[in-house]
């Protein structure tokens, strides 16, 4: 997905995020309608907003959770992704059918996850099996080796191991000598003082 295209999404789901909570706090007596409830913590998901999730969960009434199949299935996403099961996220994605007003946020919410553990991968594997590997990004094993390949990544079919390219970090900025001696007197004289 080009970044442009992304970062429109993004900017849509922030303000379609601002639009549900006004809905919600405008209600009448502070309760709103499921439709919104659903919307409102998918977003929050979406956001990894695990806080006010978990909130909006606890400040549903019992009857609206309990009478509305689909925010139990948006819920139980949300326990999975605090639970960091990321195979289990995207199963539990896919094992829901969605109402229109969820389908689009719940495909973004999967494919957020899906970068997010491209990028921890990157951050804390040399190597991970190639089965290991499409799991966690919720792939079968011939797209999960294709998107690597399309990252710069490595891929050894014989071994089925994927290298990740780590990330490069951004240099740290040198203090010069004077500047870092100067801000230690200015501290030391501050601890005197």
């Amino acid at each position: 997905m080009p970044v442009a295209v992304m970062s429109d999404n993004s900017v849509s789901f922030r303000k379609l995020l601002e639009q549900c909570e006004d809905q919600e706090l405008e209600a009448p007596g502070g309760i709103t309608t499921p439709q919104v409830y659903g919307r409102l913590l998918a977003l929050y998901l979406l956001h990894n907003d695990m806080d006010n999730a978990r909130y909006l969960w606890k400040r549903i009434p019992h009857a609206i959770r309990s009478a509305n199949s689909e925010l139990g299935g948006i819920w139980s996403v949300g326990q999975r992704i605090w639970q960091r099961d990321y195979p289990g996220i995207y199963t539990t994605i896919n094992a829901q059918p969605w109402s229109e007003n969820i389908q689009s946020v719940m495909d973004a919410l999967k494919d957020a996850t899906r970068r997010r553990a491209f990028e921890l991968v990157s951050q804390a594997y040399t190597s991970i099996s190639a089965d290991d590997f499409a799991a966690f990004v919720g792939l079968p094993v011939e797209d999960a080796v294709k998107g690597v390949l399309e990252q710069g990544w490595q891929a050894d079919s014989a071994t089925r191991m994927v290298m990740p390219k780590k990330p490069e970090s951004a240099p740290v900025a040198l203090i010069p000598n004077e500047q870092q001696l100067a801000r230690l007197t200015d501290y030391v004289a501050f601890l005197e003082n």
